[in-house]
C-alpha cells in the first residue's frame, strides 16, 4: 500500500521524531494501511511502524480527526472484534446489524444501512454468508488471547 500513500509508513515516523504528531495525523496514509504487517518486518531499526499507524488512527479518532468514512472503518473494526470476542469466530449477520445498526444511529443515513443488501443473496449462493453463526466452545481461550493482545474480555 505504501506507494499509494500520501505518506510512506517512515516518512509517518519521521515526523513523529521530528516532533510533527499534527502532520502524522493529518496523513491519510494512516487510513490506508491496511496492517499487514510488512513495513514492520522490514524495518533496519526494528520500529513497529504498524503499530504507530494504529496507534496514530485510535488518536485521530479520538481527537474528532477523522473523516465520516475513517470513522466507519473504525466503527467496522470495533464491530468485528466485539464479534469475535463475544462468539470465537464470526458470525456474519450479528456483524452486519451492529456494524450498520451503529453507523445508522450515528449518521442517520438510510441508503448506507441498505447499500448493500443486494449481495446478500450472491453470498449465500457461494456459501459465504451463514445465516446462523456458530460459537467456539471454549470461549475462555478466545477471552485469554484478547487478555494477552490488551483487549480484556469486556
Amino acid at each position: 500500500m505504501a506507494p499509494h500513500m500520501d505518506l510512506p509508513p517512515t516518512k509517518i515516523v519521521r515526523l513523529l521524531q521530528l516532533g510533527d504528531g499534527e502532520g502524522a495525523l493529518r496523513a491519510s496514509s494512516i487510513w490506508q494501511c491496511v496492517s499487514c504487517q510488512t513495513c514492520s518486518t522490514r524495518c533496519p531499526k526494528s520500529v513497529d511502524c504498524a503499530a504507530v499507524m494504529d496507534a496514530l488512527r485510535q488518536i485521530a479518532f479520538e481527537r474528532g480527526m477523522a473523516s465520516a468514512a475513517e470513522r466507519r472503518t473504525v466503527v467496522f473494526q470495533k464491530a468485528f472484534l466485539d464479534n469475535i470476542r463475544r462468539n470465537g469466530r464470526l458470525n456474519e449477520i450479528e456483524l452486519i446489524a451492529a456494524f450498520k445498526g451503529e453507523v445508522f444511529f450515528r449518521d442517520r443515513s438510510l441508503p448506507f444501512l441498505f447499500q448493500d443488501a443486494g449481495l446478500a443473496a450472491q453470498l449465500q449462493k457461494r456459501r459465504k454468508l451463514h445465516l446462523r453463526g456458530e460459537k467456539v466452545r471454549d470461549r475462555g481461550v478466545v477471552a485469554r488471547i484478547f487478555e494477552r493482545a490488551g483487549g480484556g474480555s469486556r
